[in-house]
């Protein structure tokens, strides 16, 4: 059974130069109240390996590896009816005004984890002239995902090639 849950806010400073876009909260992000908390989530072990940093468990030590790395963080989901943390449950969406973010932080790329959030971002904001990337998504749930797309995208993004 599905039921109408709200997401979280952007998370960004002034700084932020690459925003990183999900597509809703899974039930363990949800219970930590901050993004990708499942322990099985590749996210963090992904972008600390690129930074050469200590994988962040905490939400506070998420927070504080953002602002570090200047990324911002939000789904293009902000609320909907969702089933777990499947993303095809995914109804009745409300998509994210992405220009809190963009008048905000000189964003300079956008990186989009996941078929389901391009999907929907694509649809709504396909017109973008922001440099965006489609990778797989790093929940436990895809089995396919290959680290090195995320890698190739983030050396692009901040700008190490």
């Amino acid at each position: 059974m599905s039921e109408r849950i709200t997401g979280f806010a952007p998370f960004f400073q002034s700084d932020a130069k690459v925003l990183i876009l999900g597509s809703f909260p899974s039930v363990k992000s949800r219970e930590q109240s901050f993004y990708y908390g499942h322990p099985q989530n590749a996210f963090w072990r992904i972008l600390s390996t690129f930074f050469g940093e200590d994988k962040p468990i905490c939400a506070d030590e998420k927070k504080a590896f953002c602002l570090r790395n200047k990324i911002a963080l939000w789904d293009i989901v902000t609320d909907c009816e969702i089933v777990g943390s499947r993303d095809e449950t995914i109804k009745n969406f409300t998509v994210a005004n992405l220009q809190e973010v963009l008048q905000n932080a000189p964003i300079e790329c956008i990186l989009i984890n996941g078929g389901r959030a391009y999907s929907i971002f694509e649809k709504h904001y396909g017109g973008l002239e922001i440099p965006c990337f489609k990778l797989p998504s790093t929940s436990p749930a895809n089995a396919r995902r290959k680290d090195d797309e995320w890698y190739v995208a983030l050396r692009r993004a901040f700008n190490r090639d």
